[in-house]
């Protein structure tokens, strides 16, 4: 399949139970999961007979999966106990993230905190994130897929072209790619919504980071026009990017094979609706 369409599924109560039973109520065909609080730094064991039920789920359905890493993970911040903490905060989602079967973990590229230089965070980043990598030597160990912010404050990447720096404080490492989020990248000030907006949007990408890094799509309208440095998500066509530009992005080159993930408003029944008109428009 060309690109599976999919999104994130809640999971209390349940990776398999829950998280795969609303998988297949939105039609998903490929899904996104927590496996902590997203908003603290608690790193829970997992449910062993869970984590199979789901891994089996998926392998079954032939539907990929992701992991979707905590918010508060920011290797750029000037807080020794922050970096310590998103060190064991991503090394729990990238060990869950094995134990459940995902193909990547998705982690927000972070900001330069306390006034400090930006090249002072990236290389901070680098310090304290390549040896995350090099920890991945498991044949079944997920991608590091690094996600790009809408620019707010002191964001360390939000243009496409930022992805360049990243890449080479990680030394282009062979377990890292890159999730694209349609609504950050916007937001940031590439207009997706322009003639040709979303062509040089990915050519700009493939250009900075080689082709074949982009790994997975998160596929959500912006509620704010291109520029706003708002992150602020809109369902499917309802928003400044638009149905055409989905479209445009399911015919480049560099998606062919790439999971597109939905995290849009309005629940299971706008989820539904989300998925089936980019199944449509696929």
């Amino acid at each position: 399949m060309r690109n599976p369409v999919g999104g994130h599924v809640p999971v209390a109560g349940g990776l398999a139970r829950v998280g795969l039973a609303y998988a297949r109520k939105m039609g998903a065909e490929a899904v996104q999961v927590f496996v902590a609080n997203p908003r603290g730094w608690a790193t829970p064991a997992g449910n062993p007979a869970q984590d199979e039920l789901f891994r089996e789920g998926c392998a079954a359905a032939g539907i990929p999966a992701y992991v979707h890493a905590p918010y508060l993970i920011n290797f750029g911040s000037h807080n020794a106990a922050t970096v310590e903490r998103s060190v064991e905060s991503l090394r729990h989602s990238l060990r869950r993230g094995r134990e459940i079967g995902a193909l990547g973990v998705v982690v927000h590229t972070g900001s330069a905190t306390g006034g400090r230089p930006r090249a002072e965070a990236l290389a901070q980043v680098g310090r304290y994130l390549l040896p995350l990598l090099d920890e991945l030597t498991h044949d079944d160990d997920p991608l590091l897929l690094l996600e790009s912010t809408a620019g707010q404050g002191s964001s360390l990447c939000s243009r496409t072209w930022d992805f360049g720096p990243y890449f080479e404080v990680l030394e282009s490492h062979p377990k890292l790619g890159v999730c694209l989020d349609t609504c950050h990248v916007h937001a940031a000030g590439h207009d997706l919504a322009g003639p040709g907006g979303v062509k040089e949007t990915l050519d700009l990408l493939v250009e900075t980071v080689g082709p074949g890094r982009l790994k997975l799509v998160h596929a959500n309208d912006s509620k704010e026009a291109a520029g706003a440095h708002k992150d602020r998500h809109a369902n499917i066509g309802a928003g400044h990017i638009g149905r055409d530009a989905f479209a445009e992005l399911l015919t480049h080159a560099e998606t062919a094979g790439v999971p597109l993930i939905i995290e849009t408003p309005g629940g299971e029944e706008g989820h539904a609706a989300d998925v089936a008109l980019l199944k449509s428009l696929r």
